[in-house]
């Protein structure tokens, strides 16, 4: 009974990681569709998004499952509270991804704009975070969940930067304005990105610690 748990369990990580690979695939592909305003791969990204959902679905079943047949303790029980909370994160990023796409439309015009923003920074440090948050929790490493955890306060930074920003080209110039507004979207769509990259390093963490981490800027403040 032990080893088919054990193989359950590896079966879930696997499903977790499968999921997050596609999941990735459409946060950088959504990106690429945007700053490049490719409406082909933007489509391919929203198409993705049923195959997210399924793995969803089907990932919150089996963590169910798992907690109603086998009464797990301890390390494994951390790691099947934080797969349920992984995965539900995961879906997240994949809605975004598709909120990134659907907007490419609306910004194909305005590319020489959104390139000359900081968003495109803002994008490869969020879409850096998710990978390494997936990465953390298949190798079990907190180290590196810890340095997603900074890496959350950056983007939140660049965010606030941007957004004024924004704002500033948006009252100078009326052309801006439009445009402008979808730029303060995906501003904040790419800092919940980063949000939910740091909520599975959190879980990381959690599994490998039994430590619960949270409002972690005060956290690494006292050296924790």
């Amino acid at each position: 009974m032990e080893r088919h748990f054990e193989k359950e369990l590896d079966d879930l990580k696997q499903s977790l990681a499968t999921m997050g690979a596609l999941v990735d695939d459409q946060l950088e592909k959504a990106c690429q569709a945007l700053f490049n305003g490719d409406l082909d791969i933007a489509a391919w990204v929203i198409e993705k998004d049923a195959e997210v959902d399924a793995f969803d679905n089907r990932i919150d079943r089996d963590c169910q499952r798992l907690f109603a047949l086998a009464q797990p303790v301890a390390m494994d029980l951390r790691l099947l509270m934080a797969s349920l909370n992984i995965n539900s994160q995961l879906e997240r990023i994949g809605d975004i991804a598709v909120n990134i796409a659907e907007r490419v439309e609306s910004l194909e015009d305005h590319l020489n704009f959104l390139k000359g923003t900081k968003l495109p920074e803002m994008a490869e440090v969020a879409r850096i975070m998710v990978k390494d948050s997936l990465d953390s929790f298949m190798y079990l490493d907190a180290d590196l969940a810890q340095r997603v955890l900074v890496s959350d306060d950056v983007v939140d930074s660049m965010n606030r930067t941007l957004f004024g920003t924004l704002v500033e080209e948006m009252q100078g110039k009326e052309d801006r304005v439009e445009p402008g507004a979808h730029l303060l979207i995906l501003s904040r769509h790419l800092e919940r990105v980063a949000d939910h990259a740091t909520n599975i390093a959190e879980g990381v963490i959690f599994i490998v610690e039994a430590k619960t981490v949270k409002h972690h800027a005060r956290e690494l403040d006292r050296g924790s």
